[in-house]
């Protein structure tokens, strides 16, 4: 055999090993779920102070609960629900996704904010490989975007409201976006997505320059492959900027213009995607990543207010 020919083989020998490493080390990573859970507990408590205290008391009065789906491979998967502070003067229901590696504990910063101080119903979901949810990998928002489709079914037979918002952080900005692609009832009326990824390619790709310097970008297709034979998508097709580009609901782009992690370029790819239905950005200037609630928590909620009440009154005035 000629040197060449090994040479193609062990370069590609080492590709193939080199994602199925990538892809292992990005979807499945350890510890997850409720091995996680305490961790996350104490994160929840550092982002907003009292915030697992109050969860574990509207628990035990029997005000916050826990739900159950099936996805459409057979998984478990969960979430809690609590409802608006004045339940007969709800405005609406509003469903919160986690991020990367956390769960429904993490962001009860915007449970707190949509229900106590919005007056919204919440449901907030522990997506696959998540919290108290099954799941063999992580989904990275593409496959999950069909488990968020059955929770909003759910959360609409429990509150029977007909506005609906999706707020998501990180992965779990992505996964609203690629949601909001997806045909959905008409109560869903509108998205906020904070600091989102314009994609799975363009995220890896980044984490693997942060992370992984010495891996060439080819190993990308590689892991890619990997994940679509063992769990069926590709990194390719798990595109934010794609699905929003077909959503004409409102939505709220928001991103720290410090984040290095989903860096703030994909801001405005996201941003300039959609071009269909209203739109706004909030910019948090000097916020990292998923930090923008914390840099400036006054000016989140106010963003994220107004934006709900201009989709309020688009509605009213028969707009949307």
């Amino acid at each position: 055999m000629h040197a060449a020919a090994i040479l193609v083989m062990a370069v590609s020998l080492n590709s193939c090993l080199a994602g199925k490493f990538m892809s292992k080390y990005a979807l499945q990573p350890t510890p997850h779920g409720v091995d996680d859970i305490e961790r996350t507990r104490h994160k929840a408590d550092s982002l907003l102070p009292g915030s697992t205290a109050w969860y574990d008391d509207l628990k035990a009065q029997g005000i916050l609960k826990d739900h159950w789906i099936t996805s459409e491979e057979g998984h478990k998967l969960h979430a809690c629900s609590v409802p608006a502070k004045d339940p007969a003067n709800a405005n609406g229901t509003a469903i919160v996704v986690h991020g990367y590696g956390d769960n429904h504990f993490v962001f009860l910063y915007l449970v707190r904010m949509y229900r106590d101080e919005f007056n919204y119903n919440v449901l907030f979901p522990d997506l696959q490989y998540h919290g108290y949810s099954e799941g063999e990998e992580i989904q990275m928002g593409w496959k999950d975007r069909l488990d968020m489709i059955k929770w909003i079914d759910v959360a609409h037979d429990l509150f029977k409201d007909d506005f609906m918002v999706l707020h998501g952080v990180s992965m779990g900005a992505a996964t609203v976006m690629m949601t909001s692609g997806e045909p959905l009832p008409d109560y869903v009326k509108c998205f906020v997505e904070d600091c989102g990824y314009a994609s799975v390619v363009v995220q890896f790709n980044n984490n693997r320059k942060q992370s992984f310097g010495f891996i060439p970008p080819d190993v990308l297709q590689s892991a890619s492959l990997v994940t679509k034979r063992q769990h069926g998508w590709s990194f390719w097709e798990a595109s934010s900027v794609k699905q929003v580009a077909k959503c004409e609901k409102p939505m709220l782009f928001i991103h720290g213009d410090a984040d290095t992690f989903v860096p703030f370029d994909n801001l405005q790819m996201v941003y300039d995607a959609k071009t269909k239905g209203y739109k706004e950005k909030y910019v948090c200037h000097g916020a990292v990543h998923a930090n923008s609630f914390q840099k400036d928590p006054e000016m989140y909620k106010h963003k994220v207010l107004n934006f709900l009440k201009t989709v309020h009154n688009m509605i009213a005035v028969g707009n949307l």
